[in-house]
């Protein structure tokens, strides 16, 4: 993969991340169950230290 790719990928996850972010905001006020969108946000979380470990090796 290129740098432009890695980017273009770590930029999805964050767009992703953010909707969720929202979405358990929504959950959180109507007292929902927040434990599968804190589990998608962790698993992203981690998926964005791998891309960025890719860009960085990349840059490097």
């Amino acid at each position: 993969m290129n740098k432009k790719e890695i980017l273009y990928k770590i930029e999805d996850l964050k767009a992703d991340y953010v909707r969720l972010q929202h979405d358990l905001e929504k959950l959180e006020y109507v007292k929902g169950n927040l434990h599968p969108l804190e589990k998608q946000l962790a698993e992203i979380e981690l998926e964005l230290q791998r891309w960025n470990k890719k860009l960085d090796e990349v840059d490097g």
